[in-house]
């Protein structure tokens, strides 16, 4: 009877030793994160490889993979829809070198030329660039909402001899900005022109024409935003494109049959780095809108069967607090009627996180942090609350790897620089899960492979480095923003340095805030920023505010309750700006500087309502308040 029972009995452990064993590995994997790690290190590590080769063999210009897909299988694969027009990748390289020599022949560009672009979104947008680079010369990108002296600023930095101008903006080019400008040529890209290029027979340059010795030459030149002062003119390697496009699709499941829409402005790099240069080398599809709408974007979205859409800033915000759109024939809600799966992009406050996905059907969030200028980049890409809200997300081993690439540093609230240790000189990390400056190292002999800086901008350029900051001879690059990076491996964004304020000797994080206002149902919109008050030391806390509903005493004082709830007590905001236009920047991110600078005096503050805390609510803060407030008779 022995054996039979062994018989039965020894085939049961090796029944279950597979499922076992693939459990076991479940496990391993959720405690480590090594999928997620391998999906974002694992082909960011690939992209360093394919870019170095390309470097080789002298094919960095991103024009060659353009050439490639038109020239191969992909030739009839829809490259571009724009305003419901299609173009294969076929004709969009015919286009290019019609583009390109078009522009060589008439305006005598040379190959390394740089040439500025001031575009609005459109298809002629995309060819002028692309016959840029067919010619090898570099395009530089001009934010279409300059005028005067920062449009002026901007071309000047550029170094350009030709400025190629839109149509529809021409009234930017004024009198003044030519006159700075003296040595340059305008040309308004009117009908007559675009049939110019478009009738000229396109040739295509030899190889040469095209040459990049090193990865990290520029391949677009793309401005700073400028809410600090004048813009600085980022350079943006071909490393940058290339390294991102080899990790960026595939980190977010990307195909060749994905459909990314976006409407964000194509002068920005998050819409033309990280999505058209990231479409095209994929060889995918890329669904450009002329403008953000809350009223076109899902139309155009259910247009193009679009698969992926990116969103900037407030975007998911002004979507979520726009009405449903209603079929006309069904009466059906539309809000889920796409077949998009991945919302891409950076800014995505926590407090509409999950709202966004659930009322538009989305399976997942790709957010990012990065900068047009910078030398890393945080991601998190979440398909459930583990992550939410956080802008990186790192398992054990890329966690490891981070530990010698990351720093996350002490600040010194009086200078806004990182601490320094009065005993070593060096900087001091902060422990996992608290606050700090988020820095990235850099090689300290060849800063340029990481950092290319602002063109002709040596000292901005040399700002942002700094060395000697945890042994001597090493450099880092200093993002300007407050993380905290938590045992879990998430990251989170605090706030940019100098919107956090001091209050009452405490530090008020104004991101922290917002979020807790975002939370209530009657706000739309918090834009949150400390205001210097008269005879007061450090900032008072302001909430310029959007509400969805008109204010009553009820409203006003379940606000002032909300906030007290959510919120340390120095961090309740004292003022409120009740205002019906947020100033936003092209790429709908707030903009603090203009609000901050007129403060809570009624002279400055235009139409928009203000109040202020007093007995637990707030009340409206009249111009009498304001004089007892300036004459030292009130102190809060």
């Amino acid at each position: 009877m022995i054996a039979p029972q062994l018989y039965f009995i020894m085939p049961v452990p090796l029944a279950f030793a597979a499922p076992a064993a693939l459990a076991s590995l479940a496990y391993l994997d959720a405690r480590t994160g090594l999928s997620y790690d391998w999906a974002w290190l694992g082909n960011g590590i690939y992209s360093q490889f394919t870019t170095a080769l390309k470097e080789k063999r002298d094919r960095l210009n991103v024009f060659y993979k353009l050439e490639e897909h038109a020239l191969g299988k992909h030739a009839n694969t829809i490259l571009l829809i724009f305003e419901g027009r299609q173009w294969t990748y076929k004709e969009v390289y015919q286009t290019a070198l019609k583009y390109g020599t078009w522009m060589k022949t008439r305006y005598n560009i040379k190959p390394k030329d740089i040439i500025a672009m001031d575009f609005v979104n459109s298809e002629k947008f995309i060819f002028i660039w692309l016959g840029l680079w067919a010619i090898g010369a570099k395009p530089a990108f001009i934010n279409y909402n300059l005028t005067g002296k920062a449009l002026a600023h901007c071309i000047k930095v550029s170094t350009t001899s030709v400025v190629l101008v839109d149509l529809n903006i021409k009234d930017n080019i004024t009198q003044e900005v030519q006159d700075e400008l003296p040595n340059v040529q305008f040309e308004i890209f009117d009908p007559k022109l675009e049939a110019e290029a478009v009738s000229t027979e396109g040739i295509r340059e030899p190889d040469d024409v095209r040459t990049d010795d090193k990865s990290h030459n520029m391949g677009i030149l793309i401005y700073t935003s400028g809410t600090t002062g004048l813009p600085k003119g980022a350079i943006v390697s071909w490393k940058k494109i290339l390294v991102a496009s080899g990790l960026v699709p595939t980190w977010m499941g990307m195909t060749k049959r994905d459909v990314f829409y976006t409407c964000m402005p194509l002068y920005h790099s998050s819409a033309s780095v990280l999505g058209f240069c990231n479409v095209l080398i994929l060889g995918a599809t890329f669904s450009l809108g002329k403008k953000f709408s809350t009223k076109t974007f899902w139309q155009e979205c259910r247009d193009s069967k679009a698969t992926v859409i990116q969103y900037v800033g407030e975007t998911c915000r002004y979507l979520l607090a726009a009405p449903p759109q209603i079929d006309p024939a069904t009466g059906e809600n539309l809000d889920q009627k796409n077949d998009v799966r991945v919302a891409f992009g950076n800014g995505l406050r926590p407090d509409i996180w999950n709202r966004f996905k659930e009322r538009f059907g989305i399976e997942g969030i790709a957010e990012f942090y990065s900068a047009t200028e910078g030398s890393s980049a945080t991601w998190n890409f979440s398909r459930n609350d583990f992550s939410k809200g956080a802008i990186g997300r790192n398992g054990f081993f890329a966690g490891l790897l981070m530990n010698a690439a990351v720093g996350i540093v002490e600040l010194d609230w009086a200078t806004e620089t990182p601490y320094r240790d009065p005993k070593t000189g060096f900087c001091k990390k902060v422990p996992r899960g608290e606050t700090g400056e988020l820095l990235y190292k850099l090689d300290a002999d060849q800063i340029e492979l990481k950092f290319q800086g602002y063109f002709n901008n040596k000292d901005s350029t040399e700002g942002k480095i700094m060395r000697n900051v945890f042994e001597k001879g090493d450099a880092y690059f200093r993002t300007g923003d407050m993380v905290s990076w938590d045992s879990q491996g998430r990251t989170y964004f605090s706030d940019r340095i100098g919107d956090t304020f001091r209050w009452k000797s405490e530090n008020v994080s104004t991101s922290e805030v917002s979020e807790a206002l975002g939370n209530h149902a009657a706000v739309h919109e918090a834009n949150v920023y400390g205001v210097e008050l008269p005879h007061h030391d450090g900032r008072a806390g302001c909430v310029a505010i959007v509400l969805a509903e008109e204010p009553s005493d009820r409203l006003l004082h379940d606000l002032a309750k909300h906030a007290h709830a959510k919120l340390p007590r120095f961090a309740v905001p004292l003022f409120l700006r009740l205002t019906k236009n947020m100033e936003i920047t092209g790429t709908l991110k707030q903009q603090k500087h203009v609000v901050r600078s007129q403060g809570v005096n009624p002279d400055k503050t235009g139409q928009d309502e203000l109040y202020w805390l007093k007995n637990g609510t707030y009340v409206e803060f009249r111009r009498q308040d304001w004089e007892e407030l300036n004459g030292g008779r009130v102190r809060l």
